[in-house]
């Protein structure tokens, strides 16, 4: 193959890499993160079957570590993809040196045979002596020691390229070994990931065996979130009043000449009157749509936004105002960004709501055993709220709701992909 054809198809190859894909340390660190919250999910599973709790908890569970196991299995084959990449340029590179190694070595063959040749012929004094001048003699001699000196560069570069090509064959041994290795583990992860599956299965007819009552149990849960998502409106509808209340006596205060009316209709406002301030906070929370930070260090979403069909009983819709995170025993949640702490509540006796201000926007941080601020408190990103309640089926999960005003957004959307 030719050089130009070579160098092309190494530069359509190498084209995707330049996207920066993720390195394979960095895709062992992400697996290793993954098989972490694995063994927490099954120690959580365990600690249910212990307890004999709801059969609905243990199935979100074992789904929660299926995925997992998916993505476990997705990582793992990314590493493989990666390796196969690297040594598919390593195998090239090895094609060329031995390409130009062979070149070298006939080329060196050559000037071999044609020095003996003009040895035999005439020896380096007769080539000399038999210089018309001086000068003559002269470059004779400059050229005798350029071709010695040539002789010793061919060598060199044919000892340096046969070196090279030595350590390409260790390393393109090395990535084969640890791709065979990947793909043993790989299909080691797939064979669990069955078993898990099979397990699924069995808790899944165990559920069907109990319909009536679960779906009883599920309806009374989600009567529950309606009159929560009640209160967490009514929230907000509080701050949204405290807020304009504030901003009109600030602005009457300085303006005198602003009209009751004027201020009234400040005070009345179903959305926040936004100060100037209030403004700059508004427009850089929403400049940050895609990038926030989780609300919790680490978790994996189990019920997403909007209504959908239940994880367990597709032909139930349940409607979520949030998004659920389901994360470890003893996790706090953390605010996604800088504001002002408006509302803290008694969702039920048993759970807590922290609710805070960026301009206009809202932050709600659901389902928490204590609570670390006070209203009136300015939190910076990823600064602790509270400890987030761990429920009778040894469940974590934090809900997480973003609103403008009194309008709901899809969370997911706000927050970044990590």
């Amino acid at each position: 193959m030719s050089k130009l054809l070579y160098s092309l198809l190494f530069f359509c190859f190498a084209l995707p890499l330049w996207s920066q894909p993720p390195t394979q340390e960095e895709l062992e660190q992400r697996k290793a993160k993954i098989q972490q919250e694995i063994l927490e999910k099954q120690e959580q599973l365990n600690q249910m079957k212990t307890k004999e709790k709801s059969v609905v908890g243990q199935l979100l569970l074992q789904k929660e570590k299926i995925g997992l196991k998916e993505k476990l299995i997705r990582t793992t084959e990314k590493q493989t993809k990666l390796l196969s990449n690297d040594i598919y340029i390593n195998q090239l590179k090895i094609n060329q040196l031995n390409r130009d190694l062979e070149q070298l070595r006939k080329d060196y063959a050559d000037m071999i045979l044609k020095s003996y040749k003009s040895r035999s012929e005439q020896s380096r004094a007769m080539f000399l002596l038999s210089s018309e001048n001086f000068l003559q003699a002269y470059k004779r001699a400059q050229y005798m020691k350029q071709y010695a000196s040539y002789r010793k560069m061919q060598g060199e570069e044919i000892k340096g390229k046969t070196k090279q090509l030595e350590e390409y064959n260790i390393k393109i041994g090395a990535q084969k070994s640890e791709k065979e290795k990947l793909i043993a583990e790989n299909e080691k992860e797939k064979k669990e990931l069955e078993k898990e599956k099979q397990e699924q299965e069995k808790i899944a007819n165990q559920i069907k065996r109990d319909k009536g009552k679960i779906a009883a149990e599920i309806k009374k849960k989600q009567a529950e979130t309606k009159k929560i998502d009640a209160q967490i409106k009514k929230m907000i509808r509080e701050s949204i009043a405290a807020a304009n209340r504030k901003t009109a006596a600030a602005s009457a205060k300085a303006n005198p000449k602003i009209t009751a009316a004027e201020k009234k209709a400040i005070e009345t406002s179903s959305s926040i009157v936004l100060t100037p301030e209030g403004k700059i906070v508004s427009d850089n929370f929403k400049a940050n749509r895609g990038r926030l930070p989780w609300p919790v260090e680490k978790g994996a979403i189990s019920l997403g936004y909007g209504d959908q069909p239940h994880p367990v009983f597709k032909t139930l819709t349940v409607h979520n105002s949030g998004i659920e995170i389901s994360t470890e025993n003893g996790a706090s949640a953390r605010a996604v960004f800088s504001g002002e702490v408006t509302q803290i509540q008694q969702i039920t006796p048993l759970k807590k709501a922290v609710v805070v201000r960026h301009g206009d926007f809202f932050t709600t941080y659901q389902n928490l055993s204590t609570v670390n601020v006070q209203v009136g408190d300015k939190v910076n990103a990823k600064e602790t709220l509270g400890k987030i309640r761990t429920d009778s089926d040894g469940r974590t999960v934090l809900k997480f709701i973003v609103m403008q005003n009194n309008t709901f957004f899809n969370p997911t959307t706000w927050l970044s992909g990590r």
